[in-house]
């Protein structure tokens, strides 16, 4: 076992993190992530109890990344309508450097069994945040401009991720755009 200079909580994440994004949640087996680590199996059970737990924690690092990262490109923006077309650039760039992987959480939630409610409710909570993104972005007197383009938004990640094309989030895009020019957003 290599000497690692972070303590062993943070490379477990870290390994989760990657391996859970790149291979999928159930391909990834604790042992390798173990192994990938550096780490002793009680040292992952000292920090986290079960696989489903890291799963958790796999899904908050997430959010919290993918959160400060969309952030970052419409932050910028001073214009409700540039935000939010911004956020599609995002999705582009996430698409760019993640080799169209898709969605965490969409991808996370084809593998959970239904009645799993803690990985569940993780998800729902990312997505809920993300309609609370757009709201807040609209103003609340403009709920159902936010969900439009939520769902333009989740549609576009979704089908980039089937056909490892853009071209989901340009039309998606240019939806949102035809909506600002009649005046349903501004």
């Amino acid at each position: 076992m290599k000497h690692h200079p972070i303590v062993p909580r943070e490379r477990i994440l870290d390994t989760a993190l990657r391996l859970f994004h790149e291979q999928g949640y159930h391909a990834t087996g604790i042992n390798q992530i173990i192994s990938e680590a550096g780490v002793a199996k009680a040292s992952l059970y000292l920090h986290f109890k079960s696989k489903e737990e890291l799963g958790i924690e796999y899904l908050n690092a997430r959010q919290d990344l993918w959160f400060t990262q969309l952030r970052l490109f419409t932050d910028a923006e001073k214009k409700t309508r540039k935000k939010i077309l911004a956020a599609f650039d995002f999705l582009a760039y996430v698409n760019e450097n993640e080799h169209f992987r898709g969605c965490s959480f969409l991808n996370m939630l084809s593998e959970i069994r239904p009645d799993n409610y803690a990985l569940l409710t993780s998800i729902q909570n990312h997505k809920q945040e993300l309609r609370q993104f757009f709201t807040d972005i609209l103003g609340e007197q403009k709920n159902d401009a936010a969900d439009i383009v939520y769902m333009l938004f989740e549609s576009a990640a979704t089908e980039s991720q089937l056909f490892k094309n853009q071209w989901p989030i340009e039309k998606a895009k240019q939806a949102v755009s035809d909506l600002c020019k009649l005046k349903y957003i501004k």
